[in-house]
């Protein structure tokens, strides 16, 4: 199959009967795909393909930016990359949190960015997605064309090429489980022992000899085994139309955005707001609602909790108007409340707020159990702590759990499938001046709310460990993770030793790599 996709990329492929085709042109006569380009320092373009980053932090200063429209142009760039004796840096969306691709030892930087078909695959019965395609590129092709969708993040710039390997989770991931639980296949450009690169497709069939470069990338991170150039994605014992292959999303969204402000919420009222939050949620695991809360600075004026539900169920309206009653019960605050139905489509792949270019730190620990109240009263002091210079500063929690907890952790590389909150800590801010005080408050909040495990949330009763696709340097920085608990443990837990095996047996040469790279066992 590979060989018949190669020369004209996916632009053959077509949807089976009554189905939408690729979002991408059909080449025609003599046209040949996108790339390979080459943009040296100096070339107008280099500067905009290398502040890409999301994190304004880092800035790589590579060799050359390869931009690559195919398989076998990346091949090339891999090649010759590893021939030239050079560090290769890989990069889909460019929304990862640390210098991964950007580290001044990458030489050469691999941008899939303009790899982004997305379609249907008659031959594998399975949609097929390039690298380089953007979520909200793939939630409006699958919607628009099957009426499908994947269990995704919620921000649609973020690139699918690390969202999957990471084992990515969004607002349907309570109904329909992590984005890699529809994972069938993925081919990757990987480097054998003799340094020749070559196209690999592995899958989920235990029988496939392949099969452990697919567990690798259901989970185990970007930038580690080798170069993702495509995803397939059917539902597992899913058969027939394209149309039944994948999770079909609601029509439409109920939705609220609830704001309390600060000025009138005391300690007592915090606590109570975030204590009403994870008892609900510990009481109703499977509630068909997707729901978190922006514990954001002082600076800012106000804490956020921002709901969403299917909107087809008639009760959608009075149960969104008796979740928020519940959470907001003894707040001692009357928060304002924004809510409105409107198409799942427009509301997903809506603008995201986001930082993009500004200088940021942030930090993730998954959690078994919630805060306790001495944790509560460390988030309140630092989210007093300063003023207008923590404007992006903030803590954040959201429900996990659902659907992604009937797998085994061990199924795929994720482990993090007994978490039942996501909690997140950042900082945003714009002068290079500010570095010192910033890091220092964010690495002090975290210190201090996971003192109770040295420091960092060490995998046990109370913690499930940290995302893999929120990489924090600090937890492999001894002076700063003081937990003796090595760096991996957190991210892939019981899962590390496999995944090193699989590291080992696919990129013996350690082509791939980072700071939080899995090593070779």
């Amino acid at each position: 199959m590979r060989e018949r996709m190669t020369r004209r990329g996916l632009f053959g492929l077509t949807a089976a009967a009554g189905g939408a085709g690729l979002a991408r042109w059909d080449a025609p006569g003599d046209a040949v795909p996108f790339g390979p380009v080459t943009v040296p320092p100096g070339d107008p373009r280099y500067e905009e393909l290398t502040t890409r980053a999301y994190n304004g932090r880092y800035t790589g200063r590579p060799a050359r930016v390869r931009l690559v429209g195919t398989p076998e142009q990346v091949a090339d760039a891999v090649g010759e990359a590893v021939r030239d004796g050079l560090r290769i840096g890989v990069r889909s969306g460019g929304h990862g949190f640390a210098d991964v691709p950007d580290h001044p030892d990458v030489r050469v930087l691999i941008d899939v960015s303009q790899m982004n078909a997305i379609g249907y695959d008659p031959e594998r019965k399975a949609f097929v997605v390039e690298s380089g395609a953007t979520l909200g590129q793939v939630y409006r092709t699958l919607f628009l064309g099957w009426g499908v969708t994947l269990p995704g993040g919620t921000c649609p710039d973020v690139g699918i090429g690390g969202h999957v390997a990471g084992g990515g989770y969004g607002a349907l991931s309570h109904r329909y489980g992590a984005i890699v639980d529809h994972l069938e296949a993925v081919e990757v450009v990987v480097v054998g022992a003799s340094g020749r690169p070559r196209t690999v497709i592995a899958s989920r069939d235990p029988g496939d000899p392949n099969h452990d470069l697919w567990w690798a990338h259901t989970g185990g991170g970007g930038g580690t085994f080798g170069v993702v150039t495509r995803y397939w994605f059917r539902s597992p014992g899913t058969r027939g139309a394209p149309a039944t292959l994948l999770p079909k999303p609601p029509a439409s969204l109920r939705q609220a955005m609830v704001a309390w402000r600060w000025d009138d919420v005391d300690e007592v009222g915090f606590a109570r707001l975030l204590t009403n939050y994870t008892d609900w949620h510990a009481a109703r695991p499977d509630a068909d609602l997707h729901a978190g809360l922006s514990l954001l600075h002082r600076a800012t004026g106000e804490i956020r909790l921002d709901v969403q539900t299917s909107g087809d169920d008639p009760g959608a309206v009075a149960f969104v108007d008796d979740y928020v009653a519940a959470i907001g019960a003894g707040v001692g605050a009357e928060p304002a409340v924004q809510a409105f139905t409107w198409p799942w489509l427009r509301a997903t792949t809506s603008s995201y707020p986001g930082l993009s270019r500004y200088r940021m730190k942030s930090k993730s620990a998954m959690l078994r159990r919630p805060w306790t109240a001495g944790q509560i009263a460390t988030i309140h002091r630092f989210l007093q702590r300063g003023g207008p210079e923590f404007y992006g500063a903030g803590a954040y929690l959201s429900k996990f759990g659902g659907r992604i907890g009937r797998v085994p952790a061990d199924a795929t590389a994720m482990p993090h499938r007994d978490a039942r909150l996501s909690s997140f800590f950042e900082t945003a801010w714009l002068d290079e001046a500010e570095d010192a005080t910033q890091l220092a408050w964010v690495r002090d909040l975290y210190r201090e709310v996971h003192a109770d495990s040295g420091g960092a949330p060490v995998p046990g009763e109370a913690y499930s460990g940290a995302f893999a696709n929120y990489l924090d340097t600090d937890l492999a920085d001894e002076a700063l993770n003081t937990s003796g608990t090595p760096w991996h443990e957190f991210y892939y837990r019981d899962n590390y030793p496999r995944l090193q095996r699989v590291k080992a047996r696919w990129d013996p040469r350690d082509v791939f790599r980072h700071r939080m790279s899995v090593r070779p066992a």
